[in-house]
């Protein structure tokens, strides 16, 4: 799966040789698709790439508690869009940006927590609403070079959006309402609500 993944990505990014600037790969899917650990595989396999993470735009759990947000942490109205949409024509031409990553032991996104610099000429873009047909977030279909979108069926994103919880330290029951109650809503916006990709992962 691995080497037909980066087989993939490898193709895609050939075809754009004579692309003015850097490659913008979006990687897009559903919480708990796996976007993460496509994207790490990638960039250790492809020359010249690196990761950026949409997760370094949370808004913070401050500003999320004031607009009653907090409890819907995660879906695309807790993000700073338009913040993340002037990165990327930063990410496209400037020799070296500095971005935002985000902490999960901390909750909380870190300013200037990661540089890139003039090598890198691939950039994966990792995130779950690169590829969301409404609002701000459609916006942004026009700075991708590919779209790549993992296909993963609900039950097993269930699965493992409850473990994920539990991995945190959390009862199953208490997993299981964090995963209903917010992650599974968020991955059906997703599914149901994400433009195609050029190429598409679905799970075996």
């Amino acid at each position: 799966m691995k080497a037909a993944l980066v087989r993939i990505a490898a193709a895609r990014t050939g075809q754009k040789a004579g692309h003015q600037g850097r490659l913008l790969v979006a990687i897009v899917g559903a919480p708990g698709a796996g976007k993460s650990t496509l994207a790490a595989e990638m960039a250790a396999h492809i020359e010249g790439a690196a990761v950026v993470p949409m997760d370094g735009f949370h808004l913070d759990n401050a500003v999320l508690s004031a607009r009653g947000l907090l409890p819907r942490k995660g879906g695309p109205e807790t993000y700073d869009v338009a913040g993340f949409a002037a990165l990327l024509p930063r990410l496209q031409t400037e020799a070296e940006v500095v971005i935002p990553l985000f902490d999960r032991a901390r909750d909380a996104a870190i300013a200037g927590a990661a540089v890139i610099g003039p090598s890198t000429r691939v950039l994966l873009i990792e995130g779950n609403y690169l590829l969301l047909a409404a609002g701000p977030w459609a916006a942004l279909h026009g700075f991708w070079d590919v779209t790549i979108a993992l296909d993963v069926p609900v039950p097993v994103l269930e699965a493992r959006l409850i473990q994920r919880w539990r991995d945190h330290g959390l009862p199953q029951d208490q997993a299981e309402a964090r995963a209903f109650g917010n992650d599974i809503p968020n991955a059906r916006r997703v599914l149901d609500g994400s433009a195609p990709a050029d190429v598409v992962i679905r799970h075996a």
